[in-house]
């Protein structure tokens, strides 16, 4: 195995024929880890109080503990789901009318249905270690005692959505897409940004907000009953790490100045422009040589894409207006998205402790794997 500095982060599309045949799976001395060096002016920081300040983000920390899961035991990775079938419930397909994929041969249109859902939990992966990576900064630089526990936690909640989707890229569906780049510009700027609040908002508030969002769509339209029971799981600490993003922030945001609540504002609104293009697959498009600008008009219009755009911004909006980010200056911003309809719809800062603490599976969900 050799480490190999990348100058530019990964374009290529990557194949994995051991999806198909065990037998073609690489030895540790073929395999390159590919590393993209970035660089942050984090300042860390002490907490040498140890007292409990708010009950709400300790009992999130302990249903963490007791709500773990293991990929390799509670998950039935010995299912499979032929790549004959869709991957997703067609009538959801935003390209049913589109010329492009109507001139595909049936077989053609099945595999770009299984690319696009490869493309679609690519990005689901690259956001989870850009979340591994924040939250592994948040342990350093968030202030509370409280705070720092927690994020401990969801650090290892996030190596573990790591392990599952890449398990599920590469031995079920063997295709992976690289990140797209308007994710990787948010991932970046959260990352390298030194204020600690604003990797909070940027991770716990916009990227995890979003995928929360996506994971519940992907749960109604997936057909694999394996993905469904990968997105069952990881949506419950999804909505533990969300709700513990708006129950800080709430207080944390209280207490900056008037000109410091409105930058943080603007950048909210910055990275929920970026994250509503971060849906577009491009890279697919440009993988079946079609017209890439075409093509992502074509998605923005399509009727399915606007109900669901909108949708996913369900949890954002009003975890933004619960925290005071829906500042007056923002606000025509937001309605511009046609996002802001959303601001009063119930916020994960009102914590539905019975959701959050039901057990991992129902008494008639699925066993767990030998």
């Amino acid at each position: 195995m050799a480490i190999r500095t990348l100058p530019q982060t990964p374009d290529q599309v990557r194949y994995f024929p051991e999806a198909d045949d065990p037998a073609a799976r690489m030895t540790p001395k073929q395999v390159d880890d590919l590393i993209e060096i970035f660089k942050t002016p984090l300042s860390g920081s002490y907490n040498w109080d140890y007292t409990t300040a708010d009950g709400r983000i300790r009992k999130l920390y302990q249903l963490g503990k007791e709500l773990n899961w293991n990929a390799d035991t509670d998950l039935d990775w010995n299912r499979t789901y032929s790549k004959e079938l869709p991957p997703s419930d067609m009538a959801y397909n935003p390209f049913q009318d589109y010329e492009p994929f109507q001139r595909l041969t049936p077989e053609e249109q099945l595999r770009f249905g299984w690319h696009y859902q490869s493309w679609t939990l690519s990005q689901f992966l690259h956001g989870e270690q850009g979340a591994l990576l924040v939250a592994s900064q948040l342990v350093s630089c968030a202030p509370s005692f409280d705070a720092k526990l927690y994020a401990s936690s969801q650090t290892f909640d996030e190596a573990r959505h790591v392990e599952t989707f890449n398990r599920y890229l590469q031995e079920k569906i063997g295709v992976m897409y690289p990140v797209n780049p308007n994710l990787k510009a948010l991932l970046d700027k959260v990352l390298a940004d030194p204020r600690w609040d604003l990797k909070f908002i940027g991770m716990q508030i916009v990227i995890e907000g979003l995928a929360l969002a996506a994971f519940n769509t992907m749960q109604l339209t997936c057909l694999d009953p394996l993905l469904k029971d990968i997105i069952h799981l990881i949506t419950r600490d999804e909505a533990r790490h969300v709700t513990f993003g708006v129950n800080y922030l709430e207080y944390i945001v209280q207490h900056l100045t008037q000109e410091e609540i409105e930058e943080r504002a603007q950048f909210a609104y910055e990275a929920c422009v970026v994250m509503r293009e971060r849906l577009i697959a491009t890279e697919v498009f440009a993988e079946f040589g079609w017209d890439v600008e075409a093509a992502r008009k074509h998605m923005l219009d399509a009727t399915v894409m606007q109900y669901f755009s909108k949708l996913l911004f369900t949890r954002i909006v009003p975890n933004l207006a619960r925290i005071g980010l829906l500042t007056d200056s923002v606000r025509p911003k937001f309605e511009a998205l046609g996002i802001l309809e959303y601001e009063n719809l119930v916020s994960d800062g009102d914590i539905d402790w019975a959701t959050l603490s039901a057990p991992l599976y129902p008494a008639s969900g699925p066993a767990k794997a030998a």
